[in-house]
């Protein structure tokens, strides 16, 4: 039962992090297959990038819905990344001052 849950918080753990309700905004176009999954795009950038996830908000600019990721590096730098939330591509990296 325990390991159910600890799983069950980890997969939830990118919603609590999203702003407002981005969380359901995103599940929603999701399901509509309009966008990559969440927890692949994350898999992605934990891969490419290690660190420890601050913040995820849903943003749509023109035409192109994007995850806008914050991340604090192991030598506590904390970076910006932008993704287009259909291919999961990177579309900037910036440190954040």
């Amino acid at each position: 039962m325990k390991t159910g849950l600890a799983v069950l918080i980890i997969l939830l753990l990118p919603l609590w992090v999203m702003a407002d309700n981005d969380h359901e905004r995103a599940r929603a176009l999701h399901e509509s297959g309009k966008v990559m999954a969440l927890e692949q795009i994350l898999d992605n950038v934990r891969e490419a990038y290690p660190g420890r996830l601050l913040a995820i908000e849903l943003e749509q600019e023109d035409d192109r819905v994007i995850y806008e990721v914050e991340l604090l590096d192991a030598e506590g730098k904390v970076w910006e990344l932008e993704l287009d939330a259909v291919t999961g591509k990177l579309l900037k990296r910036k440190q954040d001052d």
